[in-house]
């Protein structure tokens, strides 16, 4: 590998209009360290300055409204207390030099009667209940609850819930948004023949199944201006809840994106493969993706340093996304650049609880003199 191409990932770009400092950005992780509404306490301040190296940071993902949360302790954005805890998260990113976009997510059918407002059901494009398990405020784990099928009438109702969570993403400071339309939550639940069973204008063809996630990201790029927005997709996963997969995901995710690329987005944001997995860029045709959706392109899942450098270096990506070597290296990006060796992060605490395991992870200096 020369070092032409080796600088190529610490080299700056632009990313829409939001200008990044190199080729690598934090992907979104969910750490569950909110309170029981949604709103960060202080320590996230410290977790994300620590971490403002990266080019681009993206948040965990944020929920939308209190309809769109499913799991304990997950943060939102749609409320000002919620405005007041993530702005002075913005302030020390940029304080430190980095750039931070918000990830809006609505999870859809993966919630709990638990964590809905008056004990309601979950909604979904169908009534298809999920697997897997989810985390309750109780510390217990339970199945994703019975969700009821959104009558046409109610969609735009969510469509407003999307533009108010942009707002205050706005408000709250951050340089832009990414759609969470992956991992088969609620936009990707409208994606997928497998979710989606509807017979009104949101369901059956490939033009009606992607109609709410289009409506939706154009909605959002009305508030941010598209070139600040971006789209998370995962063709291959199956979860959350062992999902199954589209029957063509190939023809269906190409489809969707090149609606998608006549919006003129910031980026398109890909896990190749499934999530926490190994990458499978060689089971699904991403480049293909890419191509069709004609701008900036973040590659996703189990890159080493070798495999980003060669990304960035032969042209397949803009960016590469790296998610949980960014919970044990705050400092990630230096020890890329170093080849220096990674930290192994404590599982036990990726989920819950305060600083161990969250903003006590040291830097190379650090444990040198530590």
């Amino acid at each position: 590998m020369t070092m032409t191409s080796e600088a190529t990932l610490f080299s700056p770009t632009t990313i829409g209009k939001i200008q990044v400092a190199n080729r690598i950005a934090m992907a979104p992780l969910t750490r569950s360290r909110a309170d029981r509404n949604g709103v960060h306490t202080p320590l996230a301040i410290e977790y994300y300055r620590q971490r403002a190296t990266a080019g681009l940071i993206i948040t965990e993902a944020t929920n939308i409204s209190r309809q769109g949360r499913g799991y304990a302790f997950t943060p939102g954005i749609y409320t000002e207390a919620h405005v007041d805890a993530w702005r002075p998260v913005t302030d020390a990113v940029h304080e430190a030099g980095g750039k931070i976009v918000c990830q809006l997510w609505h999870v859809g059918r993966m919630s709990h009667v638990d964590l809905q407002e008056n004990g309601a059901a979950p909604v979904a494009p169908s009534a298809i209940q999920a697997g897997e398990l989810i985390f309750l405020e109780t510390g217990k784990q339970a199945p994703p609850s019975m969700p009821r099928a959104l009558e046409t009438d109610e969609i735009p109702g969510i469509l407003e819930d999307y533009k108010n969570a942009a707002r205050c993403a706005m408000e709250a400071g951050f340089d832009g948004v990414e759609v969470h339309s992956a991992n088969c939550y609620l936009l990707d639940q409208f994606v997928r023949d497998s979710t989606n069973k509807r017979t009104d204008r949101y369901g059956g063809s490939l033009e009606n199944r992607t109609r709410f996630p289009v409506e939706v990201i154009s909605a959002v790029s009305e508030i941010w201006g598209p070139d600040r927005v971006g789209v998370r997709l995962s063709p291959l996963t199956r979860s959350a809840g062992d999902t199954p997969l589209d029957s063509d995901p190939q023809k269906t995710y190409g489809f969707y994106v090149e609606r998608l690329g006549k919006l003129g987005l910031a980026y398109l944001h890909c896990i190749e493969g499934q999530t926490r997995g190994d990458n499978a860029a060689s089971a699904f045709d991403f480049k293909a993706l890419h191509a069709i959706f004609g701008g900036k392109y973040i590659a996703n899942n189990s890159y080493s340093r070798e495999m980003a450098i060669e990304a960035i270096a032969s042209g397949y990506a803009e960016m590469v996304a790296f998610g949980r070597p960014f919970i044990g290296n705050p400092d990630l990006v230096e020890r890329l650049r170093r080849n220096a060796p990674l930290t192994e992060p404590n599982h036990a605490t990726f989920y819950g609880g305060a600083a161990a395991g969250y903003t006590d992870y040291k830097t190379l200096g650090e444990s040198v003199t530590g």
